[in-house]
C-alpha cells in the first residue's frame, strides 16, 4: 500500500501548516503582549496610589510643621521663662521676709 501525494498537494499542505503556526504564533504573542500590557498597567496604577499616598504624607507633614510653633515651646525658652518666673518669686519671698522682720521688731 503506498500513498501517492501530488506536487501541488504537498505544497497547499506545508502552506497551510506553515499559515497555521504562523497564526498561532501570531494569537500567542499578541495575547502575552496584552497581558504585559495589563500588568504594566496594574504596576503604573500602584506606582500612581503610592505617590499619592506620599503626597498626602508631605502634605500632612508640611501641616504639623506649620502648627508646631504654634502649640509646642522650645524647651530653651521654656528653661528661660521658668527661670525668670522663678526669679521673681525668689524677689517676692526676699520682700515678704524683710517685711516679716520689719513688723516682728
Amino acid at each position: 500500500m503506498t500513498v501517492q501525494v501530488e506536487l501541488w498537494q504537498l505544497i497547499s499542505l506545508v502552506v497551510s501548516l506553515m499559515l497555521a503556526f504562523l497564526g498561532f504564533a501570531f494569537g500567542a504573542g499578541r495575547m502575552l503582549l496584552s497581558q504585559i500590557d495589563r500588568r504594566l498597567n496594574e504596576r503604573f496604577e500602584v506606582m500612581e496610589k503610592e505617590l499619592q499616598g506620599w503626597s498626602g504624607l508631605e502634605r500632612d507633614f508640611l501641616k504639623f510643621q506649620a502648627a508646631l510653633p504654634l502649640q509646642y515651646v522650645r524647651r530653651e525658652d521654656f528653661v528661660r521663662n521658668q527661670t525668670v518666673i522663678e526669679a521673681k518669686l525668689d524677689a517676692l519671698a526676699i520682700k515678704i521676709e524683710t517685711l516679716q522682720l520689719k513688723g516682728q521688731k
